[in-house]
């Protein structure tokens, strides 16, 4: 399936893909302690509690995949993208699902 393909989820291979040819935005709504244990390589961090005063810096001309640990935070962070008008959706699962598919994660430096 390609691209967004059901509805406001998309899996974590289809977000690793579309991040590394640049189709869509990855962004970490985790919080900094738990973003220094590892994230996806290239993604943005955007803690949930900050993405209200955020959003206006996100791309609208391109999708935005917002992802958490597991998939809950993420997709109250994607449907407030959408409320405002963001092409956005929820990385089903998190970074559980993206550790389990054996996705490449970076350690980020020190936590601010």
């Amino acid at each position: 399936m390609g691209l967004f393909t059901r509805g406001h989820s998309i899996d974590v291979v289809e977000a690793s893909a579309g991040q590394r040819s640049g189709r869509l935005v990855l962004v970490d709504v985790r919080e900094p302690s738990e973003r220094a244990r590892g994230a996806a390589p290239g993604s943005r961090h955007l803690p949930l509690g900050r993405l209200e005063e955020g959003l206006g810096r996100l791309p609208a001309d391109r999708p935005v995949a917002f992802i958490c640990q597991s998939g809950r935070r993420s997709a109250m962070a994607a449907a407030l993208a959408r409320r405002v008008g963001l092409d956005a959706r929820n990385v089903s699962g998190g970074m559980r699902a993206w550790e389990r598919h054996g996705l490449d994660t970076t350690v980020p430096g020190e936590a601010r």
